[in-house]
């Protein structure tokens, strides 16, 4: 069973991040696109998109990061629905 848990973490590996409006786009290593509201974290509710737009991607394309706002989240957490918002 852990090689399906690794195998999941593996698969969540981020090519590329971009803001359109209020909605973070990653691409994911799989083939993946997936999309979801800044609105949905606290840090990211308060910040303009001009922030928005300042992501980067950490961890080896594992991790989204904002420096200006100190905001970390894994790419694994979203694709777990781990928001700490609601819509």
């Amino acid at each position: 069973m852990s090689s399906t848990v690794g195998k999941v973490h593996s698969e969540a590996i981020t090519l590329r991040a971009w803001t359109e409006g209020r909605m973070v786009h990653l691409e994911l290593s799989d083939g993946r696109l997936l999309a979801f509201p800044a609105d949905r974290f606290r840090l990211l509710k308060n910040a303009t998109e001009e922030q928005l737009a300042r992501i980067s991607i950490r961890l080896n394309g594992a991790a989204l990061r904002w420096e200006e706002l100190d905001e970390d989240l894994t790419v694994q957490g979203i694709l777990d629905g781990r928001f700490q918002l609601p819509l």
